[in-house]
């Protein structure tokens, strides 16, 4: 155990009452209870308020492009396979401009864990639709009402099989930080998508509308039922299921690489020599 000190406390330029906060608050619990120190593990992120989250935990970090965190954080667990790797970004970073990385981030299984912090709404830029906007939902850039069906980033998950798809609320943090947890000892590619309210830029799906709606998964649930999980992840609306809706070990893609074998690439030595001799051979 970690104390949560350690992990720092910064001025954000998050909205007061911002569904952030709480994703924050239960990253920390997760990593306080994994006793993972902040020089131990990597934060990366994208662009938009979610993909700020690193920049207020102390912590190796990396902020690259709109929507191309995956692709960095899956390059820095190849080189460092000891190393946990966190993943933060919004709804629109994630599975808008990086939508195609997620799907090849699912079909890779790298061990990395991606927190969607889905809000259903473009709020760094002020309120336009994103991908999981429900459809007819009135924005500043759609008056007429959203035009294109939602898309379940969950379903899709579950639909290519996985290995850890988790729905989490970020008004109920004791339960996400137990999500987090699950989704960062997991052994390959893991998705936490996190409902969470804009206060600023979406007036339809609020903290009441999530509480209204989230319901915890029984003890009962099995979440290695594919079938199950299917019809699970496809429920949103009236009633939205949270927890863990499926689980399937399977190796990851590390085990797939011979060359990864042995020390993590990061420790090994660099023969400068060899690398100038491929610099001349392609000069």
């Amino acid at each position: 155990m970690i104390d949560i000190k350690e992990y720092g406390e910064f001025n954000t330029s998050w909205c007061p009452g911002c569904g952030n906060f709480g994703i924050m608050d239960a990253v920390r619990a997760a990593l306080s209870r994994q006793g993972i120190a902040p020089h131990q593990f990597v934060y990366v992120s994208g662009i938009g308020q979610a993909a700020k989250a690193p920049h207020y935990i102390r912590c190796n970090g990396f902020n690259g492009l709109h929507g191309r965190s995956l692709p960095a954080a899956q390059a820095i667990r190849l080189a460092n396979t000891g190393l946990p790797v966190l993943v933060s970004s919004g709804d629109g970073c994630s599975y808008g401009e990086g939508g195609n990385h997620f799907l090849a981030a699912i079909r890779r299984n790298v061990n990395i864990t991606l927190l969607a912090h889905d809000n259903q709404i473009y709020g760094l830029t002020k309120g336009q639709a994103s991908p999981t906007t429900m459809q007819g939902h009135v924005t500043k850039a759609q008056p007429l009402g959203a035009p294109s069906a939602a898309f379940n980033p969950v379903a899709v998950a579950v639909a290519m099989r996985c290995g850890f798809v988790a729905r989490g609320f970020a008004g109920d943090k004791e339960h996400l930080a137990g999500l987090i947890v699950a989704a960062m000892q997991h052994e390959g590619f893991a998705l936490v998508d996190i409902l969470q309210p804009c206060v600023s830029f979406n007036k339809v799906n609020t903290y009441a509308w999530y509480k209204e709606r989230c319901r915890p998964l029984p003890e009962s649930y099995d979440p290695t039922d594919w079938q199950t999980a299917m019809t699970t992840a496809a429920t949103f609306g009236e009633e939205i299921p949270v927890g863990v809706i499926y689980r399937e070990d399977k190796p990851g893609f590390e085990t797939r690489l011979p060359q990864l074998a042995g020390p993590p690439l990061a420790a090994r030595g660099r023969d400068l020599a060899a690398v100038a001799r491929v610099l001349e051979a392609f000069a």
